[in-house]
């Protein structure tokens, strides 16, 4: 990678201004792109580079890069406001905001037509109020103060911590094989392998902000993250596999299902904290449950009983302790929130798959 100082990088910008202005954007364009080459999250020069895109008529590109500069900024604390935004710059940036809702929000409404072809105004009333609330169109009232969803909220759906266990049939599947489940945990559990920690920490300064505890633990043995499928763990618990293809799990691409076997050490507490959208919920099959271990989802208290599931909307604010002196462990599911129409499950997959797919095309990592 090439190396610019911050002289060379103020000529560049320069020169290329000077080209646009004699109608010469490609050679701009060359230009953009050797000092983004060189400082990829230089934001204003992303800026400028998604401008010259746009006038060379390439819509798409312009937008991810507008994208990505403001995201950028906005990481820096820059462009959150007219005040956190140079006068000089302030036009561009507002326009580039605009730009990006009207381009994300075509790009969206095409991902969808084929499933709004499909249903009736009524069917799609609840996703369009959705993406109005996800490109920022419309504010969610959220009918209960403890709900907070980090990435995705569908209005007019129950909003409650805990779930009936009668919305959920296959519990009875998953119960059933509670011993065999916890035999092979115990197995995994015997030797550590493949286990990794939960919340990925960049320094330990990190921790004490999600976790809590003289020397806090939470590991996990994934089946499934982030939608991808992990063959080797999989194949190391056949009887817990085949029973968790049987239930009818959210699988978007790149987000889900997540699913795991969750262990707490000792003295670990899972600090309070907001799930990402309540089209899915958290179902916890309780297979190791020691004295004084407690989840507390929205305020209200919940000890776990083994071969007992429950499910909760961990949106709402939640937490989880274990005071005792032994292991922790609970197997974690993705489920779809039993509220949801089918074709709203259908329409849910089909938008969460076109963000992800258009914020990893931005290099954008948003949290979910």
């Amino acid at each position: 990678m090439n190396v610019l100082t911050d002289f060379e990088v103020d000529a560049a910008l320069l020169s290329a201004d000077q080209l646009i202005g004699q109608d010469r954007a490609v050679e701009a364009l060359t230009i953009y792109e050797g000092v983004l080459e060189a400082r990829p999250k230089f934001f204003l020069g992303r800026l400028y580079y998604g401008r010259t895109l746009e006038i060379l008529q390439r819509p798409r590109e312009a937008t991810l890069n507008y994208y990505r500069a403001i995201n950028d900024a906005q990481q820096k604390g820059r462009w959150l406001s007219p005040e956190t935004t140079a006068p000089a710059l302030h036009e561009l940036v507002v326009y580039a905001m605009k730009f990006i809702d009207t381009e994300r929000r075509r790009l969206f409404e095409e991902a969808l037509a084929p499933v709004r072809e499909r249903a009736s105004l009524d069917e799609f009333a609840r996703i369009d109020e959705c993406l109005a609330i996800y490109l920022l169109e419309q504010k969610p009232a959220y009918p209960d103060a403890r709900q907070r969803p980090k990435f995705l909220y569908v209005p007019g759906i129950a909003a409650t911590a805990y779930f009936a266990r009668a919305l959920f049939p296959w519990y009875a599947d998953l119960e059933r094989e509670t011993a065999t489940i916890r035999d092979e945990l115990l197995g995994l559990l015997g030797d550590g392998h493949n286990f990794e920690p939960f919340l990925a920490f960049d320094s330990p300064e990190q921790v004490p902000h999600f976790l809590g505890g003289e020397k806090p633990n939470w590991n996990a043995f994934f089946f499934y993250r982030h939608g991808r499928r992990y063959d080797e763990n999989c194949a190391r618990c056949p009887v817990t596999t085949a029973i968790l293809e049987r239930l009818p799990l959210v699988r978007i691409p790149e987000h889900a299902p997540e699913i795991c076997f969750s262990v707490l050490t000792p003295d670990t507490h899972i600090l309070p904290h907001h799930g990402s959208t309540n089209a899915r919920l958290v179902t916890h099959l309780p297979l190791i449950v020691p004295s004084d271990c407690e989840i507390r989802v929205g305020g209200e208290p919940h000890v776990w009983e083994e071969g007992r599931c429950i499910t909760f909307d961990d949106t709402f604010e939640h937490e989880a302790w274990n005071r005792s002196d032994k292991t922790r462990a609970v197997l974690i599911v993705d489920g779809w929130n039993p509220h949801l129409t089918s074709i709203e499950r259908e329409a849910l997959t089909v938008l969460i798959a076109a963000i992800r797919a258009f914020n990893r095309e931005a290099g954008v990592t948003v949290a979910e």
